[in-house]
Order: C-alpha cells, then structure tokens, then sequence
C-alpha cells in the first residue's frame, strides 16, 4: 500500500497562519519520511485568496533538506507558466538536493486567470507542455542546446533526472502522456485506460491497472464527529475554491469536486474522518495496490489537530497495514 501526504499550504482567514503552517509541512514531512510514507504531492495554484502554494519547487527543495528517503512530487507543477530555461534550472537544483528524489509532476492548468496573470496563451498550453517536456530532457544532459532558437546550457547536471510525470483530465492529455512522459497523474479513475492501452499499443510496459485510491482527505480518530467539526468548515472551502476553479474552464473534469459542496456529501466521499479499526477496514479494501492519502493542514487546519490524527495513525493504523511497522 502506497501512503501520500499532500501539503497546498492553504491559509484561509479562519485557518492557520501561513509562518505557522508552513512550519508545521516541514515538520510533518520530516515524520512522514520517518515512519515509512511513500511520497509527498505538492500542487501548485496562482493568485489563491487563501494562499494556496504558488511556488511548489521552492517547497519540494525545502522539504528535500528534511527527509532522506521519502519520493518528493510535484502534483502538479504548472508548466506553461514559467520560463523553460529557468524551470530546467531550478528542477536540477531541487532534484541535487533531494538526492534524485524529486519526480516532476506537471500539469498545463486549466484557469484563464492563471495564464493572464502570466502572459500566456490558455489556448496553446497544449503544445508548450510537449515543447517543454522536450527541452527539459535536452537540458539535463548538460549539452549546449536551444529553447525557441536561443542558445541554452543548463546546469548543473541532475544525475538521475528528475522524471516527468504529467497529470491531467482529458483522454488526449493521458495518450500524450505515453507518448513523451515517464508516467500520468490522472484527475479520475476514468482516465487511466487511455494511458494503459496507448502504452501497450507503442509497445511500452503494460503499467497495469489503476491503483484503488482512499478519500482525498483522512483523519484518524476516536470521535469522528467531533473532529467532523473542526474539519467541516476547511473542508468546505477548499471544496468551494476548487469548485469557482473548475467552473472557469468549461469541460474541465471536476473530480471529487462535482455537483455543490455539501457537508454530507463531503464527509461520505471525498473527507473521511473515521476510527482507527475503520481506516484498516478501508486499507483492506483498496487492496496491497492501494493509495491512501493524508493531507494533515487541509486548508490550514490547526497544526495541533493535525497533528492529533497523525499520531492516533501511527500508533493505531500504520503498524497494522500489510508489509508495514514503526
């Protein structure tokens, strides 16, 4: 079973200061990495009025400098909108830091506000991501090479390379992806096949089924519905400003972020607060191929909370799922 804390650093008005939160993911990370999670996703998000984490390199190299075998992602880095030379630099960087760790994961993004903020096209984000991917493999190998005709070597050299993951929420974005990544981050369940076929058929390795996924969000405790009150209102914002994202690109896959958020309907799918005997129930059920996820300072939880279901895990869940111990 694959185990994933995800840090937005998220901080809305009635959250958490973000010099406290950010505190907090560095020190939550540095357990995690301790007591066996697999990886840390970082997102990436511009112009967020909580906050969210606009700089996902900057976060990724600062939490390489705390762990020492923990795979370390970006999920997603929006990679249309930075300059590729710069990108190349600062991924080898963070990739030398963390000791080959770092996986690029990338994204085009999907919000017009993001790409005006930046002076990009929304339009042709398509074919900047395929032009990027393309020069980021030329750059790393420390050779004199060209972005857009302009003479270009990068350094230093990351020996491995990072590899480049690309997520997206679109059939065509999970073909491409077999085509010129090493992996594909799909927004739905949905979008695995198109990804596992068109490997199979360009004669790559068979990548196999997608792994069952547990909620976006878990915590552990011993009374769910008093924790359920803390969590309820960072649930539902972070549920609310994915929500006013996705309706600015029509067509955009919504995920667990579908239909009006709802307490209920919340707390039934996609936050999860349950009992320790209830999360190895679930563990079970997702299979030793599964993923469960842990994003302790959901839109700026309290860290001391947080921190309460992190510890009732690792006594009373970690030691118990298969191949595992503390």
């Amino acid at each position: 079973m694959q185990l994933v804390m995800v840090h937005d650093l998220s901080s809305p008005d009635f959250g958490a200061e973000p010099r406290e939160l950010y505190a907090a993911a560095l020190d939550m990370t540095a357990w995690a990495d301790e007591v066996g999670f697999d990886v840390i996703a970082l997102g990436e998000h511009h112009g967020s009025p909580d906050g969210y984490d606009p700089s996902p390199i900057v976060t990724a190299t600062a939490m390489a400098a705390r762990t020492r075998r923990v795979e370390i992602r970006t999920s997603v880095l929006l990679a249309p909108l930075y300059d590729p030379v710069k990108l190349a630099e600062d991924l080898a960087v963070a990739s030398i830091f963390s000791g080959g760790r770092l996986v690029a994961g990338m994204g085009a993004g999907y919000r017009p506000a993001e790409y005006a903020a930046f002076g990009q096209r929304l339009e042709e984000r398509w074919e900047l991501m395929g032009e990027i991917v393309d020069f980021l493999r030329r750059a790393w190998t420390g050779e004199p090479c060209e972005w857009r005709g302009r003479p270009v070597r990068v350094t230093p050299v990351p020996d491995p390379p990072p590899k480049l993951v690309l997520g997206g929420a679109f059939p065509r974005s999970a073909r491409r992806a077999a085509h010129i990544a090493d992996g594909w981050l799909p927004r739905e369940p949905s979008l695995w096949p198109p990804y596992r076929e068109e490997c199979i058929r360009l004669g790559q390795p068979d990548p196999g089924p997608y792994p069952a996924q547990g909620p976006v969000f878990l915590y552990v405790c011993h009374d769910p519905d008093a924790a359920w009150r803390r969590i309820a209102p960072h649930a539902l914002r972070m549920a609310e400003i994915y929500g006013s994202w996705q309706d600015e690109a029509p067509g955009q896959g919504r995920g667990p972020y579908a239909g009006p958020p709802g307490e209920a309907a919340l707390r039934d799918s996609a936050y999860r607060v349950m009992r320790p005997e209830e999360v190895l129930e679930l563990a079970e059920s997702l299979g030793p191929d599964g993923v469960l996820y842990s994003t302790p300072l959901l839109c700026g939880l309290d860290p001391d909370f947080a921190w309460e279901g992190l510890r009732v895990f690792e006594r009373e869940v970690l030691p118990h799922l298969p191949g595992r111990s503390v």
